[in-house]
């Protein structure tokens, strides 16, 4: 700094000559007449004046973005609050990839390799809308592979630590839906449930179980917890024992549908439907796409008879009532109706109505309500477990701003058509509003899906910050 060549400003040498002209008024001004207090003066005013020039020309750089921080008020899949740091499992390969490798037995009832493709998506779907995008979102995913997705989600997940001291969650892989549907006939009890006690033997013996008794660890599985819940009294179907181990009480439990009775550590995540964006421009396209949807028919059903007096009841009511209904579109699945497995085929009957029915299936949830939403199709409920007892991370508070309810046991659902034209069009339209807006957090989006792309928050997104809730205030 060449700051002997520096010449006074106008300003400066003013004031010095001002303190000249007045040099002998008193003994004071006589100091300031000082060559070397001049100088020192000089110097201070300059590096005043650069400093200042510091401060607002160059303004201070933002310090490096780390893995928790915010730097837009934008909800995004790519961005973490700073409440959520979930640490993940590196489990032994026999809890969950192991499993993968004899992926043809892991269904009594299906060949699963092809559904375990794609960390879980399943194979590719064509003819589907979008598909002149960078990445096809449309996937033939199976209804109870969530597991494998939420896995390989999280694996990819900001929010994940790989230090456990900085965790407030800590995840456990396990595939135990894939596990327990592949010994839906076994008779032993005790190789049945054998996994599952492995699985707390291994917890149990780690530091981080040990912290906080588990009360911060969580699973997800892709099954109903009735698969999980065996008891001595009850039918035998199949089921083990896994959520009916007291260290599992201690974890919490995501499934896709949780026992309203005694599941209090339980907590509904959404089932799989096809679509898996990759960015928010799918995201918008699709909702776009659905607000300007045809929908010629008033309401759909699509599904099979089921046996037994309560489950057939409704359903067989259901099918009555639409087929004999000229606003009714019906897609009926018995005889193995091969629409009833084409996604483009499921997905048009949604799109082209206003409400789609949701009777409980085999058990209260179903896949179809789901792929209801996805359609911008409101969902009409005949159970409240449906639904309202089971997604309440996922749904809004207010039922009736997004569904309809009738009682399967009522009046009411015994004239369905009726009901639903009794709906003024400006309250139908908004709810089917509030579905769409729904859409993206009941989504998986693609695991490979770049942080910076996705810019919404998903299934698994909004899953971790209401367990990272749930987990603070239980701890």
């Amino acid at each position: 700094m060449l700051l002997s060549k520096k010449q006074p400003s106008a300003a400066a040498t003013q004031w010095i000559e001002k303190v000249k002209y007045h040099k002998n008024s008193d003994s004071y001004f006589k100091f300031l007449g000082n060559p070397h207090f001049r100088y020192t003066a000089f110097l201070l005013v300059f590096l005043s004046l650069w400093f200042l020039l510091q401060v607002f020309w160059f303004p201070p750089t933002k310090p490096t973005q780390t893995k928790f921080s915010i730097t837009t008020p934008k909800p995004s899949a790519g961005k973490c609050n700073g409440n959520v740091a979930v640490y993940v499992y590196n489990l032994p390969a026999e809890f969950n990839l192991g499993l993968l490798d004899d992926c043809s037995h892991l269904n009594i009832y299906t060949n699963m390799c092809p559904h375990v493709a794609s960390h879980g998506l399943g194979q590719p779907l064509d003819n589907m809308d979008l598909q002149s995008s960078d990445s096809n979102p449309w996937f033939a995913t199976h209804q109870f592979i969530a597991e494998m997705i939420f896995h390989a989600r999280v694996d990819n997940h900001p929010c994940r630590t790989w230090d456990p001291s900085k965790a407030n969650l800590f995840y456990v892989p396990f595939y135990g839906g894939l596990h327990v549907s592949s010994n839906f006939r076994e008779p032993n009890h005790a190789i049945r449930d054998a996994l599952a006690v492995k699985l707390v033997d291994y917890l149990q013996a780690q530091p981080t179980w040990r912290k906080n008794n588990g009360k911060d660890h969580f699973l997800a599985l892709g099954r109903t917890s009735w698969d999980f819940m065996r008891t001595d009294s009850g039918p035998d179907f199949g089921a083990n024992c896994l959520l009916n181990l007291p260290c599992v009480k201690n974890m919490s439990v995501l499934t896709v549908e949780r026992n309203p009775w005694k599941g209090s550590n339980q907590h509904g995540i959404p089932y799989p439907s096809y679509f898996h964006p990759s960015t928010s421009d799918q995201m918008m396209t699709w909702q776009n796409m659905m607000r300007q949807s045809n929908r010629p028919y008033l309401f759909s059903f699509i599904g099979a008879p089921r046996k037994g007096v309560g489950k057939a009841a409704i359903r067989d009511e259901m099918i009555k009532q639409c087929m004999e209904s000229t606003q009714c579109k019906i897609l009926k699945c018995d005889h193995g109706n091969p629409k009833c497995y084409n996604p483009s085929e499921i997905l048009k009957v949604m799109r082209e109505s206003r409400f789609c029915l949701q009777a409980p299936g085999d058990s209260f949830t179903r896949r179809s309500t789901f792929d209801a939403i996805l359609s911008g199709c409101i969902p009409v409920f005949f159970s409240r477990h449906t639904a309202y007892t089971q997604y309440s991370w996922f749904l809004p508070e207010e039922a009736s701003k997004y569904s309809v309810y009738m009682d399967e046991q009522s009046e009411e659902s015994k004239r369905i058509e009726e009901v639903l034209m009794k709906i003024p069009k400006e309250e139908v339209d908004t709810m089917r509003a509030t579905v769409i807006d729904m859409i993206p957090r009941l989504t998986y989006a693609h695991p490979n899906a770049s942080h910076s792309d996705v810019g919404f928050e998903d299934a698994v997104d909004v899953a971790l910050q209401a367990l990272a809730q749930h987990v603070r205030d239980k701890i």
